[in-house]
């Protein structure tokens, strides 16, 4: 199975995601989706993310709508359609390199240029987010720009978790987090 490793001559960037449950560590990548990480930065840098939460769980077979992947997603707008900055250009896994095995982190999106605030952690295999996988109409995927270096067994907790709240988002149904988990985050050193 490919693995995302940070090229040696790359530069990365660490990101605390702190939680009730513990701490969630993850490692991002400017060289290799430079779109994609310059705005989540800018999402932390700016306080967007003062408000933010991991409120959705995602796992084969649960839910209203069938998935066949296994992601927590978190942000500031469930809903995905109202983010508080522009969206950014679509960096596709096949031009990054990068791919969603365990652990990695991407954003999520509608249509192929509207990624923005909201992210998602895969747990396992998660090949159909990739460019070519089928997880989208459109076969374009989603952009992957870092991986958690320290907490995946937070990450499966909160996938585990309850997921019976009442949502007005249809694509959430049976997927919201009966309890959202806060988000404390920063840039580490």
């Amino acid at each position: 199975m490919p693995r995302n490793r940070t090229v040696a001559t790359e530069e990365s960037i660490r990101v605390l995601l702190d939680t009730d449950m513990g701490r969630i560590v993850a490692e991002l990548y400017p060289t290799r989706a430079p779109a994609t990480t310059a705005n989540f930065l800018r999402y932390l840098d700016e306080g967007h993310y003062g408000a933010a939460s991991i409120y959705r769980t995602m796992r084969p077979g649960a839910g209203a709508r069938p998935n066949r992947v296994r992601v927590v997603q978190g942000g500031v707008d469930p809903s995905c359609r109202n983010p508080p900055l522009p969206s950014v250009p679509l960096e596709s896994t096949d031009v990054t390199g990068l791919r969603h095995v365990d652990g990695t982190l991407s954003i999520a999106r509608w249509e192929p240029e509207t990624g923005a605030s909201e992210f998602f952690i895969v747990i396992g295999d998660g090949a159909i987010l990739d460019h070519g996988g089928d997880s989208k109409p459109d076969g374009q995927g989603f952009a992957a720009f870092g991986r958690i270096v320290e907490g995946m067994d937070i990450v499966r907790r909160i996938n585990d978790a309850s997921a019976d709240a009442p949502t007005e988002h249809l694509h959430m149904e049976g997927q919201a987090l009966t309890a959202p988990v806060a988000l404390r985050m920063k840039r580490l050193p």
